[in-house]
């Protein structure tokens, strides 16, 4: 773990119509870490991230950020989808700067704190051009900086790179970290992707079972970021090795 812990959930339970979907759910965020929750379809990883996001409030259980009890409470940690979800009528500052407005910020002002970050988000241009006439990648990175400007230097990310090619995938995969590294962030990422779980992560938790539990915890104990030879690595594959037995469980 990078640092002290920024987000937590305890004991995390949630059911829909009387199905119990996740169950006993603890993991821990470090300051700096990159986590992946890995699992296949119907786990619960998206429940989950409904819950640590506050959009939905567990049976049972508790969500700290910070030590302070979040659980329930929607806009304290920053949650993107798999989709970018950009609005079409809106121009790229105005979609990035949407949480600044609101949290009670008027536009001039949200557009104002957001225009410093387009360069360090690679979006320098952009800023009056619509999401249409952005390649897949890009709108990508709008859709971080916008997760970023609403977050608390906590983001949920929810496969975040599974529509794009695989060169793209991986300049993303190392502008996200260089990101990470330079504005301390903490991230939780979800995918089913387990090469870019070994590549990106320091912690891969796999959740899997119905309800869905965490039944374990993966270190990945080489030094970000993780360059081509590792994936070629015999150390890449154990690791894939594992994570594989363990989801087949």
């Amino acid at each position: 773990m990078s640092g002290g812990a920024v987000l937590q959930a305890e004991g995390v339970a949630k059911s829909y119509d009387g199905r119990a979907v996740i169950q006993d759910v603890s993991l821990t965020l470090g300051r700096g870490e990159l986590v992946c929750l890995l699992g296949v379809s119907g786990a619960g990883k998206t429940t989950l991230f409904h819950v640590l996001s506050g959009l939905e409030r567990p049976d049972r259980g508790r969500v700290l950020l910070e030590g302070e009890d979040i659980t329930g409470v929607p806009g304290k940690v920053s949650y993107m989808l798999q989709r970018d979800l950009l609005l079409p009528h809106k121009k790229i500052v105005d979609n990035v700067s949407l949480p600044l407005v609101i949290r009670g910020k008027r536009p001039a002002q949200a557009r104002a704190e957001a225009l410093p970050y387009f360069p360090q988000f690679g979006l320098e241009g952009t800023q009056g051009q619509y999401p249409a006439q952005l390649s897949g990648g890009m709108r990508q990175r709008a859709a971080l900086l916008r997760t970023f400007l609403g977050s608390q230097g906590v983001l949920l990310l929810d496969e975040p790179f599974s529509a794009l090619d695989a060169l793209t995938k991986r300049e993303l995969h190392r502008w996200y970290l260089e990101m990470m590294a330079r504005l301390e962030l903490s991230t939780l990422l979800v995918t089913h992707d387990i090469d870019e779980a070994v590549l990106l992560s320091d912690r891969v938790c796999i959740l899997a079972g119905q309800p869905g539990r965490i039944i374990a915890e993966i270190s990945i104990r080489s030094e970000r970021p993780r360059e081509m030879e590792f994936a070629l690595s015999g150390a890449f594959l154990d690791y894939k090795k594992e994570i594989l037995t363990l989801l087949e469980k």
